[in-house]
C-alpha cells in the first residue's frame, strides 16, 4: 500500500476513534429524545363518521382524501351519528369523530379525555313536514311552533344520531309532551321513504346542507320546511344552539327556492379527538378542516369556520395553533414526515446541541494526544537508558544495542504527516543520545 494512502487511513482511524465517544453520545441522546417525544404519528387513524349518505359520511371521505396525501390512512367508521360517535370515542374504538352540539347527556359529561379540534360547521334542525298533514293542525298549513307537532307522526332519527336528545331538549323547553306525538326512530333513508309515501307527517334531520336528503327534500313539491320564529330565544335558552337564516333563493335562484327567508336553529358540529391521539394527527386534521370548512356556505361567511366557539369540550392546544397560524412554514416546503420531525424535535435538538458543543472542544485535544502519545511514550525509555548509563557506564555496548532496537521500532511507527516532525525529532534525539554514549569514556 502506498505510504500516502497508509498515512491517510491512519489519520481517519485516529479521527474515528477520537470522535467515537462523542458520536456515540450524540446518537444516544437523539435516540432518547426521539423515544421520549415520539414525533412521527402512526400511519393509521380511525374517524367515526355517520350513516351512509349523511353529511358526516361525505366529510369523512374528504378528510380521508386530504390525509392520504401525507401518507396517513384514515379508516372511516360508520355510525348512527353524533351520540354514537361520542360513545365510540369514550370507549376508545375511534380516534376522532364528528359530534353535534348538545349530544352529551348533561353538561357534567365534559370530560378531559376528549378534546375538540374546533367547530366545523352549523347543522340546522331541518324539520320537514307534508303540507297535507299540516292542514290537520293549522288552517294555513304552515308550522312555526313545536306545539303544533302534537298529534302528528314525527320521525326523530335513530337513538345514536343525537337528534332524539336534541329534540327532547326542544320539547322540554316548549313544555311539549312527547307522549302526544307519535315518534319513530328510523334512519334517514327509510324515514325519507316513509315520509314521501305518506306514512309519516314530519321528520327531522340535524345535518349540514351538503346532506343529499336535505337537498332533495328542499326541492320536493308538497314538502315544507318549518320556520323557527323563536330562533333567537332558542339560542338564549340552549347555549349550544345558534340562530341561522336560510336565505331566500339560496337553494335554487332560478325557481326562487325558498320563496322567503326561513329562520332555523342550528347546533354546531365539532371534530372531537381522544387526548391520546398523536399531536401531529391533530394538526393534520385541523389544517384539513381550515381548507375544507373555511369557504363561505349557506349559513356562514368565508373564514368563519373552523373556530373554537360553541364547543362543549376544551379546544386542543395543537388545534388552536393550527387554526390561528395555518400550515407551519417547514410543511410548505418539505415532505410532511421530515417537516414534522424537525418541528417536534427542534427543542430537544437545541438542548442536545447545548450539551454537545462544550464537549466537542475535548475532541481535538484528544485526537492530538492520541497521535502524539505514539511518539512521546518512547522518551520515557530514552531517559531510562540515559539514567542507567550514568549508573553503569561500563555497559555502553548494551545501552547502544537498546538504542538501536528503539530506533528500529520507532522507524515502524506511523503518524499522520502533520505530526511527522515530532517523529523525526524523536529519532534525532535517539541519535544524539547514541553519540553521547559513544563519546563518554567508560571507567
Amino acid at each position: 500500500m502506498p505510504a500516502a494512502i497508509r498515512h491517510t487511513l491512519l489519520s481517519l482511524r485516529d479521527l474515528l476513534v477520537s470522535f467515537g465517544p462523542f458520536v456515540l453520545l450524540t446518537v444516544t441522546l437523539l435516540a432518547l429524545a426521539y423515544w421520549w417525544l415520539n414525533p412521527n404519528p402512526p400511519k393509521h387513524v380511525t374517524l367515526a363518521t355517520g350513516p351512509a349518505q349523511s353529511a358526516y359520511a361525505e366529510f369523512g371521505k374528504r378528510y380521508q382524501s386530504a390525509l392520504a396525501a401525507t401518507g396517513i390512512r384514515v379508516e372511516l367508521l360508520a355510525s348512527e351519528g353524533s351520540s354514537d360517535n361520542l360513545r365510540l370515542l369514550r370507549e376508545g374504538k375511534a380516534d376522532l369523530g364528528f359530534v353535534q352540539g348538545g349530544s352529551a347527556d348533561a353538561p357534567s359529561e365534559v370530560e378531559t379525555a376528549i378534546e375538540s379540534l374546533g367547530s366545523l360547521f352549523v347543522e340546522p334542525v331541518w324539520l320537514f313536514y307534508r303540507e297535507s298533514a299540516a292542514k290537520k293542525v293549522a288552517r294555513t298549513a304552515t308550522l312555526d311552533a313545536m306545539a303544533q307537532l302534537q298529534g302528528l307522526r314525527l320521525n326523530v332519527g335513530t337513538e345514536g344520531s343525537g337528534v332524539p336528545i336534541l329534540m327532547g331538549k326542544l320539547f322540554e323547553a316548549n313544555r311539549v309532551d312527547p307522549q302526544k306525538i307519535t315518534l319513530s326512530h328510523l334512519s334517514q333513508t327509510p324515514a325519507t321513504v316513509a315520509f314521501l309515501g305518506g306514512e309519516l307527517d314530519a321528520l327531522v334531520f340535524a345535518s349540514a346542507p351538503e346532506s343529499l336528503m336535505v337537498q332533495m327534500l328542499l326541492q320536493t313539491p308538497g314538502v315544507k320546511l318549518m320556520d323557527f320564529a323563536q330562533s333567537e330565544a332558542y339560542s338564549r335558552r340552549l347555549p349550544f344552539l345558534t340562530p341561522v337564516v336560510l336565505p331566500r333563493g339560496v337553494v335554487d335562484l332560478a325557481s326562487d327556492q325558498p320563496a322567503q327567508d326561513v329562520r332555523l336553529i342550528a347546533s354546531t358540529t365539532s371534530l372531537l379527538a381522544r387526548d391520546t391521539t398523536h399531536p401531529a394527527l391533530l394538526q393534520l386534521f385541523a389544517l384539513a378542516a381550515r381548507d375544507m370548512h373555511g369557504p363561505a356556505g349557506w349559513f356562514n361567511r368565508a373564514g368563519t369556520f373552523p373556530n373554537g366557539e360553541h364547543s362543549e369540550f376544551a379546544l386542543s392546544a395543537e388545534a388552536e395553533r393550527a387554526l390561528q397560524g395555518g400550515k407551519p412554514l417547514l410543511q410548505r416546503w418539505l415532505p410532511f414526515w421530515l417537516a414534522n420531525l424537525v418541528e417536534r424535535m427542534w427543542l430537544a435538538l437545541g438542548i442536545i446541541l447545548a450539551i454537545l458543543l462544550p464537549l466537542s472542544r475535548v475532541v481535538p485535544p484528544l485526537y492530538q494526544f492520541r497521535v502524539r502519545s505514539r511518539v512521546f511514550r518512547w522518551y520515557a525509555q530514552l531517559r531510562e537508558i540515559e539514567a542507567n548509563h550514568l549508573d553503569a557506564p561500563e555497559d555502553v555496548t548494551r545501552f547502544l544495542q537498546e538504542l538501536d532496537d528503539m530506533d528500529e521500532k520507532v522507524g515502524r511507527v506511523n503518524v499522520p504527516l502533520s505530526y511527522a516532525d515530532e517523529l523525526y525529532a524523536l529519532r534525532n534525539n535517539i541519535h544524539l543520545v547514541r553519540t553521547r554514549l559513544v563519546k563518554t569514556p567508560s571507567n
